[in-house]
Order: C-alpha cells, then sequence, then structure tokens
C-alpha cells in the first residue's frame, strides 16, 4: 500500500509509524522492563563495575530475541500482545497510506491546489480505537490536515446548521468548523493554526462566539467539549472535534445526599454544564483540580499531576517514579493569560443572542427539519471518560497484569460494573468483556449510536438502552429549557473559573453615604437591620431547592478541596450546607428573642438542610470505607474541623448536634494522616480549636488528645527565619504566607488556643514566633498588610490581611495571653481595616461584615455611649447597594463567608443583646 505512494511520501508514513509505535510500546513496557532490570541486578547478573555499564549490559541482553522468549514464563501473554500492539498500529498506518494516495487530488480541491510533499506524519493524535486507529496530523509542503478515522458526516451536518445560525454574522469572526472532506467511514479535515487575539475587541468577539457555542451545543446536545476539542483562531473558537452531539443522557444517578441534592445535579447535568465548554474541575483517578474544559485550561489554576516515567535512565538506578508535571498552555485560550473576570459577561451576552435565533427559528417551523440531517449520523457516546480507561490500562499493563492476566480481567470487569452501577452506564458482562480486550490491545472502547436511534452501539456489537428518537428530544427540551437557569449556571460556572485563577474585576468600591444624625438613631438603625435581615432570609429561602424526602439545599459557585465549582452545595461552614443551617438557626433564635422578624418556612428549611447535611455526612464516610476516597481535609472553614463547628454550634441553637459531631470527630485521625497542608480554611489547624470544643461538650479528654496530635504535625513542618520567625508551605506559598485563612496568624492562633487550653508553653512560643512572622508582612509605606496575590497592594480582608490579623490578636489578648507583639498588631489592622477594608463587597471573608467584626463586633466601636457609625455605614451601604458579595457579585451564594449568609448572620450579631458567636474565629 505504500507503494501507491511518492517515495518521500512513503518515508515520512513510515517514520511517524515508528516514533509513534515505539513510544507506545516503551510506555506498556517500561515497568516490565524496571523490574526485570533490577531482577537481574540481584541476581548478579549485571557484573559491570559501575551503574552505567550495567545498564548497558541490561539493555543489550533485553535486545535480544532469547530475552523475550524468557518473558513467556513470567509473562505468558506480554509478546502475543504487544505484537497485536504492533500489527494493528502497522496494519492502520497502511490503511491511512491507502486513503492517502486515493484521495491525493480530491485533497488538491479541498484546499484550493496541491498539498505538495509529505513532510511528517504524527500518529497518534489522540487515543487509539478500533484496531489501533487514532486521528493523525500530515504536514504538506503546502497545507496541513487531519485524518480523522471515523464518519465526518456530523461535521458536515454541523457546519450546515452554523451556515444558517451565524448567516447573519460577519464571515471573518462567526464560530465554524473546519472545512472537512467526506468519506466513507473516515475523513479529512483541515488543520486550524492556533492565533492569540490581538486585541481587547478581539477577545471581546471570542467570549461573544464562546456564548454562541453554548447556545448551539445547548441545542443538539452536544458533550466532550474539553479544551482539546477546541482552538482559539483569534476572534474565532474553531470547535474541531463535534463528534458527540445528540447523544442520550441517562439520568442522574443518586448521590445518597437526598433528593434535593439529586435534583439539583440533575437540573445542572441537563444545562449548558453538560456540553464540557463550562469550568469545572475534576474530583478523581488522579485528576482532582484539573479543569480540562473548553473555555478553562487557564494557566496558573491546574495542579501539577503525577505521570508514572522512567527516572534514572542510564544508570542501574533506573525506576518508575511519579513525576510532577505541568499542564501546558493549551490552543483553546485566545491570549496568554485571558482573563476571564472581564469577559465573562460577553459569554451570557452570545448564549442569549444565538438563543433567540434559534428560538425564531423554531416559531417558524424551520428548525426541526434543519436538524433532520443528522438523524443518521454516526455519532459517539462517552460513558467512561479517558482517564478512567487509561487507569484501567495502566492496571491491565502492570507487571501483576501480565503475570496473571486471567485475574487482572476479572478486575478489571469488576471495576468497570461498579462504574456502570454509579454512573447508570452500560451494565452487560458482554459489553464490559470487549471494554477489556480493547484495553488489551491499547485502544479506547467505543460506544456510538445515531440520532435516530438513540440507543448504544457497544464494542460487544451490541445494543444497550432505549430506542429514543434524540433529535426530537433534543427540540423538545430545548422548548422547555429554562433560560434563566442556564444564564444562572452559566454565570455560575464562569464566576467559578475566574475566582479558581484569582482574578480580580473593577469591583468599583462602594461610596457609602456619611451617616446623619437622623440615621445614627438607634432605634431607626434597629427597625432598618431587622428590615434587611428578614429581606435576606426571605431571598434564601426562596431560593432553596426542597424536596418531599425532607432534604433541601442551593447550588453556587462553591469552594472545596479543588478550588472553586458549580455543585450542590458541600456540608461545610465556607460556602455549605451546615453555614447556612448555622444562620437559619440563629436567625429562629433571634426571632424568638425579640429580636428579628419572622420570615415564614424558616423551620421546614432548617429541617431539610440539616436531614441533607446528615445524609452527605454519612454518604461521604461509607464511600472512604468501601472506596479509595480520599479521607475529607480537617479544615476549619472546608473539611472535618468546619462540620464539627457547625454541629456544635448547631446543638446550642436547638438542634441536636453533638452525636453528628461526634460521628465526624471519629474521622479526624485519618485525615490529618492524609493532611491536604497546615492552613485554617482547609488543612491541619482548622480541626483543633473545634475538637478543644468538643472536648469541652463531651467532658472527654481523647478530643484533645487529637488536637495535640494535630500541633505536633504542624510543629514537625513549620519553617523558621533566623530571626526565629515561624511560617508554613501552604498551596501557592511554599515559603509561607501571612494571614488567617491560610498563613501564619491562622496557624499561630489555634496553636496559641491549644496552649492555652494545655498548658503548653512550646505551642505558645510557636505562637509566638508565627505573629512575629506576621509582623514582616506589614508594609510601613502602604500602612496595610502586603497582598500576597498582589505584593505591591494593601488586602484589609480577613481571608489574607488586616481584618483576620487583628481579630486574631484581639482574641488572644482577651484570653489572657501575654502580649508579644499581639498588641501592636491589634494597634495596626484596626486603622488599616478602616481604611481599606470597606466598601468593596459586604462578606465576611473579604467585605463589610468581616471588616465589622473587628471595628465594632467586639465593642471596638461599642465602647463610646450611643450608636454605632460602623453599623450605620453597613446599612447604609447594604440599602444602597444590596448584597454585594465581590467576585461572585452576578450568582447568588448562600455561602456564610463568600456569599450573603455572612452578612445576613452580621446583622444578627449587630443586636448589642445578640449571643450568636463569631464564625470567623469559630466562637464558642
Amino acid at each position: 500500500m505504500l507503494a501507491d505512494l511518492a517515495a518521500a511520501d512513503a518515508a515520512a508514513v513510515l517514520e511517524g509509524t515508528r516514533r509513534a509505535l515505539l513510544d507506545t510500546l516503551r510506555r506498556k513496557i517500561n515497568r516490565v522492563l524496571v523490574l526485570e532490570f533490577n531482577a537481574a541486578r540481584l541476581r548478579g547478573q549485571l557484573t559491570a563495575g559501575d551503574p552505567a555499564g550495567r545498564w548497558a549490559q541490561f539493555v543489550d541482553r533485553a535486545s535480544g530475541p532469547g530475552f523475550w522468549a524468557e518473558m513467556a514464563g513470567p509473562y505468558p501473554t506480554l509478546v502475543h500482545r504487544l505484537r497485536a500492539v504492533t500489527d494493528h498500529r502497522c496494519a492502520a498506518a497502511a490503511e491511512l497510506a491507502q486513503r492517502c494516495a486515493a484521495d491525493r487530488a480530491d485533497l488538491a480541491g479541498l484546499f484550493g491546489a496541491d498539498p505538495g510533499e509529505l513532510l511528517a506524519v504524527e500518529v497518534g493524535a489522540g487515543d487509539s480505537h478500533r484496531g489501533g486507529r487514532t486521528v493523525t496530523r500530515l504536514r504538506w509542503a503546502g497545507v496541513t490536515m487531519l485524518y480523522k478515522p471515523r464518519s465526518m458526516r456530523v461535521d458536515v451536518e454541523l457546519a450546515r446548521l452554523l451556515a444558517v445560525l451565524t448567516a447573519d454574522d460577519d464571515p471573518a469572526t462567526r464560530i465554524q468548523v473546519p472545512r472537512a472532506l467526506l468519506r466513507a467511514g473516515y475523513g479529512w479535515a483541515e488543520h486550524v493554526a492556533h492565533r492569540y487575539c490581538v486585541d481587547d475587541a478581539e477577545t471581546g468577539t471570542f467570549y461573544r462566539n464562546l456564548g454562541h457555542w453554548l447556545a448551539v451545543m445547548r441545542l443538539v446536545s452536544g458533550t466532550d467539549l474539553h479544551a482539546e476539542n477546541l482552538i482559539a483562531c483569534g476572534p474565532v473558537p474553531v470547535v474541531v472535534d463535534c463528534e458527540s452531539v445528540f447523544t442520550p443522557r441517562p439520568p442522574h444517578p443518586a448521590t445518597g445526599a437526598g433528593r434535593a441534592t439529586d435534583l439539583v445535579a440533575e437540573q445542572l447535568t441537563g444545562t449548558v454544564l453538560r456540553t464540557g465548554l463550562l469550568p469545572g474541575r475534576g474530583a478523581g483517578l488522579g485528576w482532582r483540580g484539573v479543569d480540562g474544559s473548553g473555555m478553562g485550561m487557564l494557566p496558573d489554576q491546574q495542579p501539577q499531576l503525577g505521570l508514572p516515567e522512567l527516572v534514572g535512565v542510564g544508570t542501574d538506578e533506573a525506576r518508575i517514579a511519579l513525576v510532577p508535571r505541568s499542564f501546558p498552555v493549551n490552543e483553546n485560550l485566545p491570549g496568554p493569560r485571558p482573563d476571564l473576570g472581564r469577559h465573562w459577561h460577553r459569554v451570557i451576552e452570545g448564549f442569549e443572542v444565538m438563543a433567540a435565533r434559534i428560538a425564531a427559528l423554531d416559531r417558524a417551523g424551520e428548525l426541526a427539519p434543519l436538524l433532520a440531517g443528522f438523524a443518521d449520523c454516526e455519532v459517539r457516546v462517552v460513558v467512561r471518560d479517558s482517564e478512567a480507561y487509561a487507569e484501567l490500562g495502566r492496571m491491565l499493563w502492570h507487571p501483576a497484569g501480565l503475570h496473571d492476566q486471567p485475574a487482572a480481567e476479572a478486575r478489571a470487569r469488576a471495576l468497570l460494573a461498579r462504574h456502570s452501577m454509579n454512573t447508570r452506564g452500560p451494565a452487560g458482562a458482554e459489553v464490559h468483556a470487549a471494554e477489556v480486550a480493547d484495553l488489551l490491545v491499547g485502544d479506547i472502547p467505543i460506544f456510538t449510536t445515531t440520532p435516530a436511534e438513540g440507543w448504544l452501539h457497544t464494542p460487544a456489537g451490541t445494543h444497550c438502552g432505549a430506542r429514543v428518537d434524540q433529535i426530537g428530544l433534543a427540540v423538545r427540551r430545548w422548548r422547555e429549557a429554562d433560560l434563566t437557569l442556564e444564564r444562572r449556571v452559566t454565570h455560575a460556572a464562569l464566576v467559578s473559573a475566574y475566582l479558581n485563577q484569582g482574578s480580580a474585576p473593577d469591583l468599583h468600591r462602594m461610596a457609602t453615604p456619611t451617616p446623619d444624625r437622623r440615621t445614627l438613631d438607634g432605634a431607626d438603625l434597629d427597625l432598618r437591620r431587622r428590615r434587611l435581615a428578614a429581606g435576606m432570609l426571605t431571598e434564601l429561602i426562596g431560593e432553596a431547592v426542597t424536596c418531599q424526602d425532607g432534604t433541601a439545599t442551593w447550588f453556587a459557585p462553591v469552594l472545596g478541596r479543588s478550588g472553586w465549582q458549580t455543585t450542590p452545595l458541600t456540608p461545610d461552614l465556607y460556602g455549605g450546607t451546615l453555614g447556612v443551617a448555622v444562620l437559619l438557626a440563629g436567625y429562629r433564635q433571634e426571632v424568638a428573642a425579640g429580636r428579628a422578624d419572622p420570615v415564614q418556612g424558616i423551620d421546614r428549611v432548617l429541617a431539610g438542610t440539616l436531614r441533607t447535611a446528615r445524609l452527605t455526612q454519612r454518604w461521604w464516610a461509607e464511600q472512604a470505607t468501601h472506596t479509595r476516597r480520599r479521607p475529607d481535609p480537617t479544615g476549619g472553614f472546608i473539611g472535618l474541623g468546619s462540620q464539627l463547628w457547625c454541629w456544635l454550634t448547631l446543638d446550642r441553637l436547638g438542634a441536636d448536634g453533638v452525636e453528628d459531631a461526634l460521628f465526624l470527630a471519629a474521622q479526624v485521625p485519618a485525615a490529618i494522616a492524609a493532611s491536604e497542608g497546615p492552613d485554617m480554611t482547609v488543612g491541619t489547624a482548622g480541626v483543633i480549636v473545634p475538637l478543644l470544643a468538643l472536648a469541652d461538650r463531651t467532658s472527654d479528654p481523647r478530643w484533645v488528645d487529637v488536637a495535640v496530635t494535630a500541633a505536633e504535625q504542624l510543629t514537625a513542618s513549620v519553617r523558621r527565619t533566623e530571626a526565629g520567625q515561624a511560617s508554613w508551605a501552604v498551596a501557592n506559598w511554599p515559603d509561607g504566607v501571612g494571614g488567617f485563612a491560610h498563613g501564619s496568624t491562622g496557624i499561630g492562633w489555634a496553636l496559641a488556643r491549644l496552649g492555652l487550653h494545655t498548658g503548653r508553653s512550646a505551642y505558645l512560643e510557636l505562637a509566638t514566633d508565627a505573629c512575629r512572622y506576621e509582623r514582616t508582612w506589614y508594609d510601613e509605606a502602604l500602612a496595610g498588610w502586603r497582598d500576597p496575590r498582589s505584593p505591591t497592594e494593601v488586602v484589609a480582608a480577613w481571608c489574607h490581611g488586616a481584618v483576620g490579623v487583628g481579630l486574631a490578636a484581639r482574641d488572644l489578648l482577651a484570653r489572657g495571653l501575654p502580649d508579644e507583639g499581639y498588641a501592636e498588631l491589634l494597634s495596626l489592622a484596626v486603622p488599616s481595616a478602616a481604611r481599606d477594608g470597606l466598601g468593596y463587597t459586604h462578606t465576611l471573608c473579604h467585605g463589610d461584615a468581616g471588616a465589622w467584626e473587628l471595628l465594632a463586633g467586639g465593642n471596638g466601636d461599642r465602647a463610646a455611649a450611643g450608636p454605632s457609625t460602623v453599623d450605620a455605614a453597613l446599612l447604609t451601604s447594604l440599602e444602597t447597594y444590596g448584597v454585594t458579595t465581590g467576585l461572585a457579585r452576578e450568582v447568588y451564594s448562600p455561602s456564610m463567608l463568600s456569599g450573603s449568609g455572612g452578612p445576613a448572620y452580621t446583622l444578627l450579631r449587630m443586636h448589642p443583646d445578640c449571643p450568636l458567636s463569631s464564625v470567623l474565629l469559630l466562637g464558642d
């Protein structure tokens, strides 16, 4: 078949195939070779006098046929499987060559000129399927193109649809798919070159066009639009792989967290989130925290992943190790550091414009006929992500899997069965066996359908699922779509992305009028406080999703261990159901005391929120017991510490939370051992104060012992300067950072609280050293705390700056800790918070509610007789602007720390007789 090509073209195909095949084989047998290398070394079979010589000896031995004959003993199927991989790849290359020769004239017609000499062939521009076939990039002298060994009818039909939907747009900037040459069972596509946008106008157009794509893909039930399937060509985002449209959508599996959570998850699954375009983070299989979405994969947001690599090459210390790898910048981005925070409104705008066009076509009776051309297109259905298959493939090619292949196959089939049960995917034993058979020879299994059929064609050659007209279903779903919900979900997902990115859009500092004598009237202040609080609680209850099983929840951008993502609320204090429950229970108490106005529905939603939190916590614990799920983090605001504190607080508010707290506390030792860092928010320090509160509540000293275990871990990981200052390496700041949420102030405060409780001076001394380190973050010239994310600017928030530092210092002084610099920190923090901590948002974490706690919540402003000017300023700002929550200001969130929950809770605490404890200091 290669004879049909010119000599240079044939050489390029051979070289590309050879290079790709060697890389594939090397990755599959590296573990076996390393194991056999070390076995030979230990048996004394490598006699050279130096490491390099012993390496060379083994390489020479492994290069002969005798070595591979010996491998039949410990690995009976190894050579057979390697031969199958090789045969498949070579046959696929021959097929490519034949098609290349046969289609050359037509390719010239597609691109307007003969492509010229074939210079390079890059085999494996994606996973291999169906006998070693892969997408391949061919670089000719005159053009670059892609060969796709699948039907490309769907690409042609999508291009036809786009031509109608974008007919009124500028041809130079409208959304598109690559030009394609269609053949039976395969096709050719033009290569789209990545180009960054040249200016802000092009960037804005790019994000508007992403909104167009969202609406189109919502219409055609598109999925799998991850970063590698989208190329930014200046202002035009080009979808380069659109094979997953009109695919069946299985019902969302039950989560174990109650019907409200399941309903929200089901709703979210049915929205634009399903496309894969919107940002979202992975949660398992080693991909936790990775955002591979079409709009995501943003620079500096992706965690480093440990990938198995051969290290120590050339010596007898060669081994397989997990090597941290950073993700490369993908070609889906319109610039080297795109700022979603400045352009996300253009996405919404684009979605609404395209949605209006689609609706107009539907009203005119033209939409369904326009989609009918997709009916018999073969489309791919992604029933399991590639990461899951990659993990199973590694297991099957592991030396243990090669040694006992039947056992490895049985384990792989069992894992696929469990995956199918959890995801409601294809569950037939013959299907799982066919999937394993593909993985044994290095292929990723493929499931397909046609939109007219709607059932799955499986790798086993069977059908799976019900026969459903997916085009008719898609039209009905479009007509029934809640576009308001779609916009909210898009808002929330994009907000999650730029929160993760650390973007800080211009928040336009709110200018609060100076309170006059009328607005300082105490009675008037209280009426305004009550009215605002009742309004916030009414909105909170109205936004709740409640179900007949007695559960309730919300969806919002949620900060978790993997970053921000849009999900049903988790059971945490920072942005979760338990933080909301504390607010609801606190409001109910204040109503009973006559300090707040009644709001209908509080008891019902509180009971539902508590039920949801309990179900979620027990479901998570069962997962941790029966699967390899990592323990929950220990943090005081996200994790077990936060949940402990919430249940103890709820218990004081009449919600019977001690048993729940004990259930969680039993999980803490394992969580400390698997700690995610030292900080207060997610890490080890965060669990100390809640454990002390549990010990006091139960009179059980064992919880103090667990807190000491956490403190010893902090002691072991402390970093000391020559000046005796103490800091800790935390995520994003390996050299240490100040502040309460993630830095030395919060960690030192927790250690000091433990030292005061136990009388152990070592913890008090370490806290003092942390205080000294915090002082180094204060900039005399700026008269404030340097922002670790932007060191030339000042931050005055609880999380990183003056408010958190001041609250911790004041708390420790009030508890009788000797002044070792705390009074100075407090004296510096108060004016910094008053000057720089007000007017940007109203949240507890980084806004006016947090600043209020330092300036007024501890009687700082109430010391003098008369009304509080800080109270009046906060009330006036809320009345003037509504609740403003910063980066997420356009998305409703009931979050206690970053949403509307914190300001509402602060309004309750504003009453001088309110006994509610501080959230920011995990008060008792």
